[in-house]
C-alpha cells in the first residue's frame, strides 16, 4: 500500500513540475506567440513609384536614458504627390501601423491605397522589424516606438496632430487604439481586422490553453475594448466575414464600444488580409466618406 501511495505521490509531483513549468515557460515566452517579425525588406516605395525619405528615429525609453545605446526604429516618410492631393482637399497624415507578422515592405501595396486618395503617409517597423534595430518586441516597446514615429510627426515635420490619421492592421490596430487613447487631437483612427483584446484572442487561437492561469499569466494585455471607450475622435472599423485569424465579431464589439462619431465597414468573402483588394473601390469610397466626417468633426 505504501509502495502505491509513494508513487501516487511522485506522479502527482511531477505532474506540478511539469504544470508550473509550463506557467513558467508561457509566462516568459508569451510574447512569442503574439509577435512574428519579419527582417526581410522586400519592396521600397519607388517601386510603387513614390517618392520618400528613409527615417531612423532614436527610441527613448524610461529604461534606456542613454544616447550612446539608444535603439532606432526605421521608417519611409512618403509625400502626398500633388496630383493625388484634390480629392482630400486637405494635406492630411496617415501614421500606418503594420501587424504582428510583417513590416513595412509587405505594407505598401496597401499604404499605396491611402496614398492614391491623398495621404502623406508615414510607415514605421517596430524594434525587431525590418531595419529597425533591437530585439524581440514587447507591448511596452512598441508603444514606445509609435509614440516615437507621432513625436517625429508633430515636432519634427510640424504636422499638426488634427491632420494625423492614425491606421492600425491587425495587431497594429490595437496598437492604434492605444496611440488614440494618449493622443486625443488626432483627427481619426482607422481600425482594420482587429481583435478586443489579448485575452479575448487567447480563448479564440488557442482555448487549450486556458488550463493554465491566463489572466496571471497573460502580460501582453492589448486591452483595446476597455480603450475604445474613451476615444472622442472619428474611428471607422473594417473587417472581413471570412477573417478566420480575428472574428469579425471582435470588430463589431469595439464599433459597440466605441463613442460617436464611428462607422462600421463589414466586407462580404474578405479575410484577414485582402479587405482592400476584395471591397474594391468601396474600399475608397468607406474612406473617402470617413475622411469628410474627420474634415467635418
Amino acid at each position: 500500500m505504501q509502495f502505491w501511495v509513494k508513487i501516487l505521490v511522485a506522479l502527482g509531483t511531477l505532474l506540478a513540475v511539469l504544470y508550473l513549468s509550463a506557467c513558467l515557460f508561457l509566462f516568459v515566452r508569451q510574447n512569442r506567440f503574439i509577435f512574428f517579425p519579419s527582417r526581410e525588406i522586400s519592396t521600397i516605395p519607388s517601386d510603387l513609384q513614390m517618392d520618400y525619405q528613409e527615417v531612423w528615429l532614436p527610441v527613448i525609453s524610461e529604461e534606456n536614458q542613454s544616447a550612446s545605446t539608444t535603439e532606432k526604429v526605421h521608417g519611409w516618410w512618403i509625400p502626398a504627390a500633388a496630383e493625388n492631393r484634390s480629392p482630400m482637399k486637405s494635406e492630411w497624415v496617415l501614421l500606418f501601423l503594420h501587424g504582428n507578422a510583417d513590416n513595412i515592405s509587405e505594407n505598401l501595396k496597401h499604404s499605396n491605397r491611402f496614398h492614391q486618395l491623398g495621404f502623406s503617409v508615414f510607415m514605421v517597423d517596430y524594434r525587431g522589424y525590418g531595419l529597425s534595430q533591437g530585439k524581440f518586441p514587447t507591448e511596452s516597446t512598441v508603444y514606445e516606438d509609435v509614440e516615437t514615429a507621432w513625436n517625429y510627426l508633430v515636432n519634427q515635420r510640424g504636422i499638426p496632430p488634427e491632420k494625423i490619421v492614425i491606421y492600425g492592421h491587425s495587431l497594429g490596430g490595437a496598437i492604434a487604439i492605444d496611440l488614440a487613447s494618449r493622443k486625443p487631437n488626432a483627427a481619426g483612427a482607422i481600425i482594420e481586422a482587429s481583435f478586443t483584446s489579448m485575452r479575448d484572442m487567447v480563448d479564440y487561437q488557442y482555448p487549450h490553453f486556458n488550463i493554465f492561469p491566463i489572466d496571471w499569466i497573460l502580460t501582453h494585455r492589448f486591452d483595446s475594448i476597455s480603450k475604445v471607450k474613451d476615444l472622442k475622435m472619428p474611428i471607422l472599423f473594417t473587417h472581413g466575414t471570412a477573417d478566420e485569424t480575428v472574428p469579425t465579431s471582435m470588430s463589431q464589439e469595439l464599433f459597440d464600444a466605441a463613442n460617436e462619431p464611428k462607422k462600421l465597414f463589414i466586407v462580404p468573402t474578405a479575410d484577414h488580409n485582402n479587405i482592400a483588394r476584395v471591397s474594391g473601390e468601396k474600399y475608397f469610397e468607406t474612406i473617402r466618406e470617413f475622411m469628410k466626417l474627420v474634415d467635418y468633426n
